[in-house]
């Protein structure tokens, strides 16, 4: 094994060259910059203390930049994967407890631990399981929650943390009066401030400057003595090393929510680096090591005392809109961090907490998706109805349930459209040899006397009953006059058992119908398959095409079935 493979930093670092050192400097500053305000932030949607969320803006990133694939990836807390342990925790412990903070520690550890697995096990693909349009329906209701559960810091009202959107409705009704118009102000000014940044000065970082404006609006007017809420005393210095604390009983219940955070951080990793490589020829993103990359980060990090960490896909932009070549930016970003811990922590005494729920509110109302259920409304109402199902159950259930309940819906769709999937009856079209679906091409020529079908899937266990009923059907529909039908092979890309019995069958029933059967165009594992188990002997070498002209002027000619056999062997020979 390549070890240039499973320390992907061995191929860039020594290749390093001079040219690429202003891009990382310059992404790796202001990717830095933008983590300390959004450590924090993030740390309270998680129900942390802001001393953890910059412990994992800082720690995974740094194995990342060691591990990783991806050179523009920036990893550390995420708004999603934040309220998915601030949702999960809360069911264990009390948040802003010591319990819950050693859970959401140990939930980073188990995490990584099931991260690393999968990569070692190359079982990324299971991330395929979670559909466009469960993650859609799934992120846009995470970000409801979100950003309705910051609107306790943002108006100054009493109102609890909830994971369901109606109880948070109602219960900011209760408390409407209550709203601390100070406070609302600071919040509301603040997200005019960043949304006109990200609108106008895109460059510049809009969360350090209302983190700054807050600051310094309260130390000089004194706004805490008005009833403000500010973020208080973070401890400063780095995180020491410390095991977290390993319970067998605890670890049992939060392995449900290890295992969704899992593979939601890989998803949200993986697309976001999959995004920007397309910019990229000089490296390529493999899933797999990604899988292992973040699962070194949240392991080791969990000893730092990092809660669970991804791939962020804001900070990931500035560091492609900052021209970063290598993850020696996510290194400079880590420093930054590491600087702010040891010196800087005093200085955010006094920021207000309606900032950060007005950073938080922008950000993840930002993940708010229109732009796939428009596209779905237009082909595909099926995958609507996932989408918005996967959604309200999020927003009213819960995300665990939600998210199985896409799962669960997208799998159904998927068995239900290969147990009947598509069965075409086609026609000549004048002029040529070339065969098409009926009820696509009105002009197309239909012979009375042959039933020509093309079966758009594999013949599997699951189907067979559909296929055999459809041709019976379709059989009926001709009437007396059928003498042939004829099985289109080009759609057809595999037999198991179940469909070579279900052949049989076939066979013997048309047979009694004196109607015959045969095969035009089969692929090489079909061929394959029908000469091991030797059905080809029941259906005869002479009821096998090239092609559907081939078997449509065979019956027309009276062919001959000489040299039959031959020219079998040597069409199984050919690959498909």
């Amino acid at each position: 094994m390549n070890i240039k493979s499973l320390f992907p930093i061995l191929e860039w670092l020594p290749n390093y060259k001079k040219d690429w050192l202003k891009g990382d400097i310059s992404a790796g500053l202001t990717v830095g910059i933008m983590l300390i305000p959004q450590g924090i932030a993030y740390a309270m949607i998680a129900g942390l203390p802001p001393i953890y969320g910059l412990y994992t803006a800082m720690i995974p990133q740094i194995v990342y930049a060691i591990f990783g694939t991806s050179r523009q990836l920036a990893v550390g807390p995420v708004a999603m994967d934040s309220l998915i342990v601030a949702t999960g925790v809360a069911t264990l412990a009390e948040i802003g407890t010591e319990h819950f903070i050693e859970f959401a520690i140990l939930l980073a550890f188990m995490m990584g631990v099931l991260q690393l697995l999968f990569g070692t096990l190359r079982l990324g693909f299971l991330v395929n399981f979670l559909s466009k349009p469960v993650i859609s329906g799934f992120t846009s209701a995470a970000s409801l929650i979100i950003g309705l559960n910051q609107l306790k810091h943002l108006t100054g009202m009493h109102i609890a943390r909830n994971n369901k959107l109606q109880n948070i409705v109602v219960d900011a009704s209760k408390h409407i009066g209550e709203i601390h118009w100070i406070t609302l102000t600071i919040g509301v000014l603040s997200i005019l401030i960043i949304v006109l940044f990200k609108k106008y000065l895109k460059n510049v970082p809009a969360a350090l400057v209302v983190v700054i404006i807050g600051i310094l609006a309260v130390r000089l007017f004194h706004l805490e003595q008005y009833g403000v809420k500010i973020v208080g005393k973070i401890p400063e210095g780095l995180p020491d090393f410390k095991m977290p604390v390993f319970e067998k009983e605890t670890m049992i219940k939060l392995f449900p929510i290890a295992l969704t955070l899992s593979f939601i951080a890989f998803l949200e990793a993986i697309s976001v680096a999959k995004a920007v490589e397309i910019n990229h020829n000089d490296y390529k993103v493999v899933p797999n090591q990604e899988l292992i990359a973040l699962g070194m980060g949240n392991i080791i990090g969990s000893f730092f005392q990092t809660y669970p960490a991804t791939g962020g896909f804001s900070r990931t932009a500035v560091n492609e809109q900052a021209n970063a070549k290598t993850p020696l930016a996510a290194i400079i970003s880590a420093f930054i961090v590491g600087v702010t811990l040891l010196f800087l922590t005093p200085v955010f005494y006094y920021l207000p907490k309606a900032v950060l729920a007005a950073i938080i509110m922008v950000a993840v109302f930002g993940l708010l998706d229109f732009r796939i259920p428009k596209q779905l409304i237009k082909y595909s109402k099926r995958d609507l109805l996932i989408l918005n199902v996967t959604l309200l159950v999020t927003a009213t259930i819960g995300i665990k349930e939600g998210i199985l309940t896409g799962i669960l819906l997208s799998l159904g769709v998927l068995i239900q459209k290969s147990t009947r999937p598509f069965i075409a009856i086609l026609g000549k079209i004048p002029n040529t040899h070339f065969y098409r679906n009926k009820d696509r091409f009105s002009d197309v020529e239909i012979d009375d006397e042959i039933l020509i079908i093309r079966y758009d899937a594999q013949l599997h266990f699951a189907n067979t009953t559909f296929f055999k009923d459809k041709l019976q059907e379709f059989a009926l529909e001709k009437g007396d006059k059928l003498k042939m039908i004829i099985i289109d092979g080009e759609s057809l890309n595999n037999l198991d058992s179940s469909a070579v019995f279900a052949l049989n069958e076939i066979l013997d029933y048309f047979k009694t119908q004196n109607i015959e059967l045969v095969f035009s165009g089969l692929k090489g594992p079909v061929r394959d398959t029908i000469k091991k188990s030797g059905l080809i002997k029941k259906i005869g070498f002479d009821h096998c095409f090239m092609s559907i002209q081939e078997a449509v002027d065979c019956y027309k000619d009276s062919c001959k079935k000489e040299n039959s056999e031959k020219k079998f062997n040597k069409y199984i020979e050919q690959s498909s």
